[in-house]
């Protein structure tokens, strides 16, 4: 059975192209949701996201997404990328105190390290626990690039390090998934972590 997969256009969606590229070369099917009555004829969602917390939870709410999705991510397999991932949290603090989609018990916080910011280009994800996302890919490199980190201490599936500092690449809670990283900027190995994706059964 194909699974559809919804992916949220929300007006921070930069890289939503690339995604549903990457998404149909892992053998997706894919629906782009602009409404929130779109989101309950998909199976799976993924979330995109280039910006900051509080304009992404602004746009999810002035277009009427933000309470759909909210419950939507409880019961269908979800992956968050980047921005994504982060909006998966309970509070940002990017620009004041947001409150998140609260799929997961998180902070967003900036990086604060002795190193250049934002923290850009390829990277090793260590993975720390066994997750299907993850299959045939564990450790490999992946595109990151980002000013904020997800600070969250249950649901960590991977952590990566930056200069001295580690933090969290990667969550899982249930059928809930989060990646700081972009897998569509990631070559084979991104390409792979869609196709696990879409294999989840949930």
């Amino acid at each position: 059975m194909r699974h559809i997969i919804g992916i949220i256009n929300y007006g921070m969606a930069g890289n939503i192209h690339s995604i549903i590229k990457a998404v149909e070369k892992a053998g997706g099917t894919l629906k782009v949701v602009n409404f929130k009555e779109e989101l309950k004829n998909v199976d799976k969602i993924i979330i995109p996201g280039v910006g900051s917390f509080k304009d992404a939870i602004s746009e999810l709410k002035s277009s009427d997404l933000f309470d759909t999705l909210k419950e939507q991510i409880k019961i269908k397999p979800t992956l968050g990328i980047c921005l994504g991932m982060q909006i998966l949290s309970s509070v940002g603090f990017e620009y004041g105190k947001t409150e998140g989609l609260c799929g997961i018990n998180a902070e967003v916080r900036p990086m604060l390290i002795d190193a250049k910011i934002p923290h850009m280009g390829f990277n090793t994800v260590d993975v720390i626990k066994p997750s299907i996302l993850f299959s045939g890919i564990e450790n490999k490199e992946f595109y990151f690039m980002h000013s904020y980190e997800v600070v969250n201490f249950h649901d960590v599936l991977s952590t990566t390090a930056y200069a001295s500092h580690q933090f969290v690449s990667s969550i899982q809670k249930g059928n809930l998934f989060g990646v700081q990283f972009h897998p569509e900027k990631s070559r084979e190995a991104g390409i792979r972590l869609f196709k696990n994706f879409i294999e989840f059964e949930g």
